[in-house]
């Protein structure tokens, strides 16, 4: 065998181990999933830890430590913000599936269920998968994917308005199919 198709086979193994890994959950995930309504009990957004999680994983913060603390703080510290950024990824995955979940209960209940819907939602799982997996890699290589953070929040988040602003929409349907039928019926039971 040539050196050429060793390199080839082993490129196209470690793609597929790393499609395989990025597509798969993470174990603190289940951790999570355990009590559905814990996260929603306790009102906690992946938003309102944001600005701690930037300014944990900042340069300035780690020059800060650099200058006053042991280097057995310092990799401490990193560790520790190192995990802490991990829960966050993981919590946010958590955010995502429910607000998929959400998003198919919707679908059922709307009579305008088109397939671009599924391939969208598709596509949104695809990318949020490969994104979260990216920003896990360079923390765990060392590196502070703020901006690559920050734009997956935001992905949630606006997943989020878009299912605030669907149910919205599916709300007023109701009602106003809830009056036509009210008004039938008091039409009907006045010629009885």
């Amino acid at each position: 065998m040539s050196l050429t198709l060793v390199l080839f086979f082993g490129s196209v193994a470690i793609l597929l181990f790393g499609l395989g890994w990025a597509l798969s959950k993470p174990r603190k995930r289940k951790n999570l999933e355990s009590d559905p309504g814990r996260l929603e009990q306790q009102d906690l957004r992946h938003t309102d830890y944001l600005p701690q999680i930037r300014q944990a994983l900042a340069a300035a913060d780690c020059d800060f430590l650099s200058k006053k603390a042991s280097r057995g703080t310092q990799r401490r510290v990193r560790r520790e913000r190192l995990n802490v950024a991990l829960a966050y990824l993981d919590a946010l995955r958590v955010d995502f599936d429910n607000l998929l979940r959400m998003a198919r209960a919707i679908a059922v209940l709307s009579p305008e269920v088109v397939v671009g819907h599924e391939f969208e939602r598709l596509r949104l799982t695809a990318e949020f998968a490969f994104r979260c997996q990216m920003i896990r890699w360079k923390l765990l290589t060392g590196m502070t994917p703020l901006a690559q953070l920050s734009g997956l929040s935001d992905l949630v988040s606006g997943l989020s308005v878009r299912l605030e602003q669907a149910m919205k929409e599916l709300g007023e349907r109701a009602a106003i199919a809830a009056e036509l039928a009210s008004s039938r019926n008091r039409r009907g039971m006045g010629t009885v």
